[in-house]
């Protein structure tokens, strides 16, 4: 089931900036027996995200009754929340009163093997790199072509995500989620403040790294920090949380990291 601005319907206006230029942002996430996980928080960085581009976000009151909607239909799903600035006429100029398109939509969640809980994921190593833009950085726009760019260079199915770094040769996520890095008793995360999407999972980890007795350290991160690193962990709002065990040749024995911290997760999914 899909909604555009509270209405059944599949399509925007060919006009739509969102269409046009990405001038928007989104939110995916899971949705357990009608309950959607963690949505304070997702309506918290949809809002926020709105705000660095200028764009008017929807009141949360209104996405969570059109959410309700969607539940009623399929109440164990995934769903994406996005936000247009609207429509204009061609050009890039933002016209001075815009009224915003909002899009929800629920779709069935991606169905992963067994095995990527158990065993851990095998990475690829993307060669696409993320330009610097600090206006974007950690916002969650539409404009996702480097994501989809690096996607498209590999097809093996037993490879689970591509990692991408800058053009200064640090890591900054996966094409789907972010990363951590476990050193020790500290819990080391790519700094986001030049490129990246900062997703809810990357700070709902951040903040609850505590109760296992760890320090966070955001900073820059050279791939060679990845290879020297005791466990590495992917996240995001839909899979949960994934440990690494094969990068480039580089592999990585079964660790506690993904585990214990998707047990913090789900006890704190509210």
């Amino acid at each position: 089931m899909i909604l555009v601005n509270g209405l059944p319907s599949e399509y925007v206006r060919a006009f739509d900036r969102g269409l046009m230029y990405g001038d928007g942002v989104f939110r995916s996430l899971l949705v357990r027996a009608g309950h959607p996980l963690c949505w304070p928080r997702h309506y918290d960085k949809l809002y926020a995200d709105c705000a660095a581009l200028n764009i008017v976000c929807p009141p949360e009151t209104i996405l969570a009754v059109e959410m309700a909607q969607l539940l009623a239909e399929a109440p164990d799903c995934v769903v994406k929340v996005i936000v247009t600035r609207g429509e204009s006429q061609r050009g890039y100029a933002i016209p001075e009163h815009m009224e915003p398109t909002h899009i929800l939509m629920a779709t069935p969640a991606p169905q992963y093997p067994a095995s990527y809980l158990t065993e851990g994921v095998r990475l690829h190593l993307c060669s696409t790199r993320l330009g610097i833009q600090p206006q974007l950085a950690g916002i969650k726009h539409l404009n996702r072509l480097e994501n989809v760019l690096a996607r498209r260079e590999w097809s093996n199915s037993e490879i689970a995500e591509g990692l991408m770094l800058d053009i200064g040769g640090n890591v900054i996520e996966g094409t789907m989620s972010n990363l951590f890095l476990l050193k020790g008793k500290t819990l080391h995360t790519p700094d986001l403040v030049r490129c990246g999407v900062a997703g809810v999972q990357r700070e709902r980890i951040m903040d609850l790294a505590g109760r296992l007795g760890m320090a966070v350290r955001v900073e820059n991160l050279p791939l060679a920090r990845i290879y020297d690193a005791d466990e590495v962990v992917l996240c995001n709002s839909v899979f949960g949380v994934w440990q690494v065990r094969e990068l480039a040749g580089k592999t990585w024995p079964a660790g506690k990291l993904a585990a214990l911290l998707r047990n913090l997760l789900d006890d704190d999914c509210h």
